[in-house]
């Protein structure tokens, strides 16, 4: 009997590497303090009342973001140890299996736990706001969205202490990923955690397409809306597409695993190169995906600190949307090297270039933008800045890349590597970074120091440059990546040293970050205005925080920019135009609201439930999970009591603290 519980906790448990033994010690530390903080002081009604069964987009928004700053930290972490071990390969700090693993999980949570929570944390508190709405379409599937997505990542994570990592590589090529490749639960993991967030990510997706659609504000036209909105409904239009065949995919190999079929293994008359070809077809709109809307927040604040409205607004939005339909027809670039052929490799190596063209657009936009503005550089116009050349940058070598025979000699290099980090990082976290420090104040009510954030922000971009910049000579010198170590022989070292010491700067820009929010949080400022920037768009219109039901009355819009055009006609001393005047002046009148629900907070647990079932193949905790989906479902369905109406008085009272803050 005792034997028997030993062998299944040494099955179970990951055990013989201190580094997990430390990161297991870790978890049980931190959730052990945090139940004993939530008991000693009384928060846990708070706490689920409040939180865990909120609908309201700008809570949902914070969790989202707190969960990818979280992740950022897991994943810079593995980052870091990554580093470590390529500049002392002959240490074997990391070992391969250990290497494998992190380089694997590494991937997976930096693009879909850390950049799609932190992209979706910014829709959900800025596009309601902006567009003149009160909430999202679908408030309910909105919570449900973000507990999918949380619990998906969730049992991502306890992979790495429970039945150990998926250490196939990010996107899991078979025959590697099949079961004779990876014969233990680490895959299974890495197929459920993404399936189950996958599903929340798609029905982000369809809700903000609805949102913006059909909630705009009087007068708010598709081509007066903002530029961020314009972005995020190209992403969103991009996710409804794409993320059906990441389900497909993975589904299809879930099932080359469980059941034992051969979609993807040769030898029983599948084909691994379909699966390489259908995860490519998400893969590639990804990287739009999440990039789109880090375009949308550089528009808007180029706009708001260079005082202009945005440079070529129409070509802006062609592009956007532009870059959203052409980025289905170029993922075969990234395997040049399979043998297609010439005339497939010419097709993708033109559609690739050809959508570098909207790209450089939105470029000359906003240097246009900036041309004779009356530019100032406060934190957002700062990373703004930065991200142009490092950007650009990486645009030049993706068009390197895009050239099929040349892609032969750097395919699978550290060129390659230096590439997508130079556009994921210099794009992507440097533009939601900017929309952090840019929409904190309509947030949380109070600036980010401005002196803390101008250290991480040079902190960020040395290292940023340091770390990546030899990674392209490393890669013309001919190192591979996915080798946790090489012969000293080769020349590699002294260049893997400076980029490890590139990295390092980056974790220290990261800490100043966390200092940088703590020491606001505990020397507070409320910003009393609402209009932070002096912006030029509705969110700017409302007080700081934005109160629980946005706008006391839905405004009306004539214009592109419609709150700064409302705000220079005051400074002339015009009147507004008779329908705004109406719509400013009318009586208040009972507000209509969805109610909490802790249906979607359950459900997600149930999916979690099935999903570490089907991990472990544990039939009773399938059918308990599925099970309790089901239930939630139609506990939902004969749920009558949905919504309720904030009284006038209540406005009232929140208006006037309002204005007494102003």
């Amino acid at each position: 009997m005792w034997d028997k519980i030993k062998d299944f906790s040494s099955e179970f448990f990951v055990t013989g590497d201190p580094l997990i033994l430390g990161a297991q010690v870790s978890i049980a530390i931190t959730m052990v303090a945090i139940v004993f903080i939530l008991t000693y002081f009384k928060k846990w009604r708070w706490l689920w009342t409040e939180w865990l069964t909120s609908v309201d987009h700008k809570k949902i928004g914070i969790m989202y973001i707190i969960a990818s700053i979280l992740m950022l930290f897991r994943g810079g972490v593995d980052a870091l140890l990554m580093r470590m071990q390529l500049a002392v390969p002959q240490v074997e700090f990391l070992n391969a299996e250990h290497y494998n693993a992190i380089f694997t999980t590494h991937g997976v949570i930096m693009i879909l736990f850390m950049a799609m929570p932190l992209m979706f944390g910014l829709f959900n508190i800025v596009v309601p706001l902006q567009i003149g709405a009160r909430d999202v379409a679908f408030p309910f599937l909105n919570s449900l969205s973000f507990w999918m997505f949380f619990f998906g990542a969730m049992l991502f994570n306890v992979s790495f202490v429970i039945g150990g990592s998926p250490d196939a590589g990010w996107l899991a090529y078979p025959p590697l990923s099949g079961l004779s490749g990876s014969p233990g639960v680490g895959q299974d993991f890495y197929i459920w955690g993404i399936q189950i967030s996958g599903i929340g990510s798609l029905a982000t997706g369809i809700n903000f397409i609805v949102t913006i659609l059909k909630m705009r504000a009087p007068g708010m036209k598709l081509m007066k809306m903002p530029m961020f909105t314009w972005s995020v409904l190209s992403s969103c239009t991009t996710i409804i597409f794409a993320f059906p065949i990441l389900t497909v995919t993975l589904f299809l190999l879930f099932i080359d695993r469980y059941l034992g079929a051969h979609f993807f293994t040769l030898d029983g008359g599948g084909n691994p190169m379909m699966y390489i070809n259908l995860i490519w077809m998400w893969g590639h709109p990804e990287v739009y995906i999440v990039i789109l809307p880090a375009f949308g927040i550089f528009s808007e604040i180029v706009s708001a600190f260079s005082k202009k409205k945005l440079f070529g607004y129409k070509s802006m939005v062609f592009a956007l949307m532009s870059i959203s339909f052409f980025s289905f027809f170029t993922w075969a670039h990234h395997f040049f090297t399979m043998g297609s052929g010439a005339n497939v490799n010419a097709f993708f190596a033109v559609t690739t270039m050809l959508i570098a063209i909207p790209t450089g657009v939105k470029v000359f936009n906003w240097l246009f933008t900036m041309y004779r503005g009356k530019l100032s550089f406060p934190t957002p116009m700062m990373w703004t800045i930065a991200f142009i050349p490092c950007f650009v940058i990486g645009g030049m070598t993706g068009v390197l890349l895009s050239v099929a025979p040349a892609d032969f000699q750097f395919h699978n290099s550290y060129f390659l590597i230096a590439h997508f980090h130079q556009v994921l990082i210099g794009g992507v976290v440097f533009g939601y970074f900017a929309g952090l420090y840019y929409w904190w104040p309509k947030m949380f009510g109070f600036k980010l120091h401005e002196g803390l954030g101008k250290w991480a922000f040079w902190f960020w971009n040395i290292g940023f440059y340091v770390c990546f910049m030899p990674q392209y000579a490393l890669g013309l010198m001919g190192m591979t990546r996915r080798f946790n170590e090489y012969n000293f022989d080769m020349g590699w070292q002294p260049l893997n040293v400076v980029s490890t010491v590139g990295g390092f700067l980056m974790g220290i820009a990261f800490l100043f970050q966390v200092w940088q929010i703590a020491h606001s949080i505990k020397f507070y400022k409320k910003e009393k205005t609402g209009d932070t920037w002096d912006g030029r768009t509705l969110e700017w219109s409302i007080p700081s925080p934005a109160p629980m039901y946005n706008f006391a009355r839905i405004p009306v819009v004539t214009e592109q920019d419609d709150w700064w055009e409302k705000k220079q006609r005051r400074l002339r001393g015009e009147a507004d135009p008779p329908e705004v005047a109406q719509a400013e002046q009318a009586p208040l009148e009972p507000i209509h609201m969805p109610r909490n629900s802790g249906v979607p907070f359950v459900m997600s647990s149930f999916w979690f439930i099935a999903g570490f079932g089907f991990v472990w193949d544990w039939k009773w905790m399938i059918v308990l999970g599925l099970g309790g989906v089901i239930v939630s479902m139609l506990v939902r369905s004969f749920t009558y009591n949905t919504d309720y109406y904030i009284p006038v008085e209540e406005v009232e009272r929140t208006e006037a603290a309002a204005r007494g803050a102003h």
